[in-house]
């Protein structure tokens, strides 16, 4: 197998941007012998002309014209990889803030995802409810959240809108029961929407649970003791949404949005923000590969 020399892919380029052997040799900080050395080298392993020698100025062979792309990726690639693998820039923490109720399935994709691109980078996710994300954001103890909100404030990417509905058990009976049993945390920011859809349509309720715990309240209700809200999609496994055919009044859509900080490392926090925006259209793996142990 034949590999590519790296030095002499960075030669050939650094000629054919700076037209020429000497102002190349400055860039690299080499000696233009060794500059012509290195393209003799390539050329030498290719079997083929790389630069046009008949002019004054160096100028590409059509080979050479066709090599330049490849060896600028090539390049490229190889001052990322070791970038994020050495450089300082890419050590660090940062700390990604999910409500509890989407953290499936998008952010464990993009956690793994992120990982692979920058593993001496650490994330710590924190999970809370939207308005307590957003009292820790504008404290700066948090560098990208997400929310769920029907209307996000001028500082939010809106990554995707879907509707609110009713979750329950598997084949559960709980939403026909009346007065309807709802659960949910005290803190969660669709209890007073989701009280006041049914209070709106004059259907009664009681409350299931006490409790800040989302646990809590998904334990309830897979026992099919009460109903919940959630925003479509998102429901844990041992849920599902409930097919009421309309007996239940409808809950309006809500907004999955993103807030990032200003401060945030711009590079490491453009990454994580893309690998939001992505798994949101969909176009993360649902699994990454796995890497082999010896």
């Amino acid at each position: 197998m034949r590999n590519l020399d790296m030095t002499s892919l960075r030669s050939f380029v650094a000629v054919a941007d700076h037209g020429g052997v000497t102002k190349a040799a400055g860039m690299l900080n080499f000696t233009q012998s060794a500059v012509s050395m290195q393209l003799k080298r390539l050329e030498d392993m290719l079997g083929i002309a790389l630069l046009d020698r008949s002019n004054r100025r160096v100028a590409l062979t059509a080979a050479g014209d066709q090599l330049l792309g490849y060896a600028r990726r090539i390049v490229e690639m190889n001052d990322e990889a070791m970038a994020r693998l050495t450089s300082k820039k890419f050590e660090g923490e940062i700390v990604l803030g999910v409500p509890h109720d989407i953290v499936y399935p998008v952010v464990p994709r993009v956690l793994q995802q992120f990982a692979a691109e920058f593993p001496r980078m650490k994330v710590q996710l924190t999970s809370d409810y939207t308005n307590s994300l957003k009292e820790q954001f504008d404290r700066g103890e948090i560098d990208i959240i997400l929310t769920t909100e029907a209307s996000p404030d001028a500082r939010a990417e809106v990554l995707d809108e879907r509707p609110l509905c009713w979750i329950g058990a598997p084949g559960g009976s709980a939403w026909r029961q009346r007065p309807l049993r709802y659960a949910s945390g005290r803190s969660c920011l669709f209890r007073p929407l989701s009280i006041g859809a049914l209070e709106a349509v004059g259907m009664d309720w009681e409350n299931a649970v006490d409790t800040f715990s989302d646990r809590t309240v998904e334990a309830t209700v897979s026992a099919d003791l009460a109903l919940t809200t959630m925003i479509e999609g998102t429901a844990p496994a041992q849920l599902c949404e409930v097919q009421h055919g309309g007996a239940l009044p409808d809950l309006g859509m809500q907004r999955i949005s993103m807030y990032v900080q200003d401060r945030s490392s711009p590079e490491v926090a453009r990454r994580v923000a893309e690998l939001l925006r992505r798994g949101y259209a969909g176009d993360l793996p649902t699994a990454m590969p796995q890497r082999d142990v010896a």
